[in-house]
């Protein structure tokens, strides 16, 4: 509340982010942000071709094909998905973000308090409608 203003802030976590993520659309972002195409063919080779089995009790699965998300469990988990959400501060008018993994906050301030809930509400909006990469 530095002269007069009121700070606002959405935390988000966002759910099953991980496994949200489109291996294309990565892929396409570690192109833009320089990767070497040796690079691109191990991340393609790392995302590729992965499957998973799920047990209960003694009955398993068919085994089916991952076709979207990270590879838990390990360290590029989340750095993969940060590459994959950089550019969401572009698109939001009025925020500010702080991203970590999958938790996201967003940030506003303003004068009046249905000035602050307004921008946030606006941002939020514009993150589930057009931020989230859908390529």
């Amino acid at each position: 509340m530095d002269n007069g203003c009121l700070n606002g802030v959405i935390f988000l976590d966002l759910k099953k982010a991980f496994d949200c993520v489109d291996h294309d659309i990565l892929l396409r972002k570690l192109y833009l942000y320089g990767s070497s195409p040796i690079t691109l063919k191990w991340f393609k080779s790392y995302l590729s071709n992965r499957t998973q089995i799920c047990k209960i009790e003694r009955t398993m699965s068919r085994e089916h094909t991952i076709r979207c998300g990270v590879p838990q469990g390990s360290n590029l988990e989340p750095l993969l998905f940060l590459v994959y959400i950089n550019d969401l501060p572009r698109c939001l008018s009025h925020s500010s973000t702080s991203m970590f993994a999958d938790d996201t906050n967003l940030t506003t301030n303003g004068g009046r308090s249905d000035e602050v809930i307004t921008k946030l509400n606006v941002d939020l909006k514009e993150f589930i409608n057009g931020c989230w990469p859908t390529g």
